[in-house]
């Protein structure tokens, strides 16, 4: 028991700055909408249809780079930290490769935007144009995320804290530069948030890389001999060890755009009812994936020591954690619903329906959390490709269709509107969590050489 202890400390260490970090990521986009509504609602609208398409794309370019994070874990535990400089080195040119591919993506995304059915010229326009302004961050983001991997590999997660925390703090004066038209700058409305991201994204990648050279702790990994072209072994191995990472990821963003779609034409109510729950459930999610994130790296690090037993230790506290930080989050949501859809909304209909939905969330959330930590501890036995499987059948194949006959059939009960979604969500992500821990118990109990095995590749 003395040793679920210790390691439920080490996780919580490693855990509890990255939840600060995606809070930091997380009010960023609210600060954007907010500053962007101050001029207008169209700029409001163009700014979050613009956020609908930047997601699922930079999100598929950020999966792809989180394979960097077991891999330097495992080198780290294996005391092979020599080698840690020329796999941050690969990242970094598969990070500036699909930076590219990234940016033609959203430079063309207004092939998708003006295809909208009945969406308002103006609102297109200024929607293409942030997207345009924004795809310049996109190799900034990508190779913050590389220097931020290497730091949690390396089970140092405060960093991604602090420089998260930096980020917001420039984000809210920059906007309002561009946004508003300060300091010679022309007032730009909702695109100037695009330009005003796109700088902060880079800022942030300025001033880690700056920190990271003055580390004390990557001063030996600095000083292994960088390789200056492109590995190509190394890069195929990362990008095919970060995909199903990379498609997980899209698959589960697409799914909840697809469903505000399916939801839109259901009326004002449902949407925002099923918009601030949906709001406030992502708000909760930050808890489980930041407990994930520090399942990949003890998991990662403990096979890189050879031993499979502390691996399978540091895998089951992260669920035993997250399930008791999930029952947390439900007991608050169930508790405070009501007074939390008050926040957003003061509608007596949009109040009753929203506190409904979070009453969904809420059940939701103890299988959410066991998927998602299942997800982190799966990357550190570098099993990703089961993650894609798992994700696909369960939220596509399962939580979707299901989700679908609920809400807009009568086939099983009649019709339920937005509540017949989210009872899909609790159907794909319980078989999700199902899956995640059927899978993981597959894999202990293979014998240790073929753990390992894996572990090192």
């Amino acid at each position: 028991m003395q040793k679920y202890f210790v390691e439920a400390r080490q996780l919580l260490a490693l855990a509890i700055p990255v939840i600060f970090a995606q809070v930091a990521q997380t009010a960023m986009g609210f600060v954007d909408t907010i500053m962007a509504g101050g001029v207008s609602a169209t700029d409001m609208a163009a700014v979050a249809v613009g956020t609908s398409i930047w997601l699922p794309t930079i999100l598929f370019g950020h999966g792809l780079i989180l394979a960097l994070t077991p891999v330097v874990a495992q080198l780290n535990g294996a005391g092979r930290r020599q080698h840690i400089s020329h796999q941050v080195g690969q990242a970094y040119w598969l990070a500036g490769i699909v930076s590219i591919v990234v940016m033609l993506v959203l430079f063309n995304a207004g092939f998708v935007i003006y295809a909208m059915h009945n969406i308002n010229a103006e609102l297109a326009d200024k929607a293409v144009r942030y997207l345009r302004a924004l795809l310049w961050g996109a190799p900034g983001y990508l190779f913050f995320q590389v220097l931020r991997n290497q730091c949690e590999g390396l089970s140092k997660t405060k960093p991604g804290m602090v420089l998260g925390f930096l980020g917001l703090l420039v984000n809210i004066p920059v906007n309002y530069i561009f946004i508003y038209g300060h300091f010679g700058m022309p007032a730009m409305g909702g695109v100037g948030c695009g330009v005003a991201t796109a700088s902060v994204y880079w800022v942030m990648f300025i001033c880690m890389k700056a920190w990271c050279r003055r580390a004390a702790f990557l001063r030996d990994i600095h000083q292994s001999t960088p390789v200056a072209g492109p590995d190509w072994q190394v890069l195929k191995r990362l990008f095919f060890l970060g995909l199903p990472i990379a498609l997980a990821l899209f698959f589960e963003v697409t799914l909840f755009a697809v469903v505000a779609l399916l939801v839109s034409p259901m009326g004002i109510v449902d949407v925002a009812g099923h918009q601030i729950a949906l709001n406030f459930s992502s708000l909760m999610f930050v808890v489980p994936l930041s407990i994930g994130v520090a399942a990949t790296i003890r998991v990662g690090y403990r096979l890189g020591q050879g031993s499979t037993h502390a691996a399978r230790t540091a895998a089951w506290t992260a669920q035993i954690v997250g399930v008791l930080m999930a029952c947390c989050t439900a007991l608050f949501t169930v508790t405070f619903r009501e007074h939390i859809a008050l926040l957003y909304n003061d509608d007596p209909a949009v109040v009753t329906l929203a506190a409904q939905l979070m009453f969904l969330a809420a059940i939701y959330q103890l299988s959410d959390s066991i998927q998602v930590i299942g997800s982190g501890v799966l990357r550190g036995y570098k099993d990703t490709r089961a993650i894609f499987f798992i994700t696909l059948v369960a939220y596509w194949c399962l939580g979707l269709p299901s989700g679908y006959i609920l809400a807009l059939t009568n086939w099983v009960v009649p019709a339920m509107g937005p509540a017949g979604f989210w009872c899909g969500f609790i159907i794909g992500l319980t078989c999700s969590a199902i899956m995640m821990l059927w899978r993981i118990c597959r894999l202990q109990q293979q014998p240790a050489e073929i753990i390992l095995g894996r572990a090192a590749r």
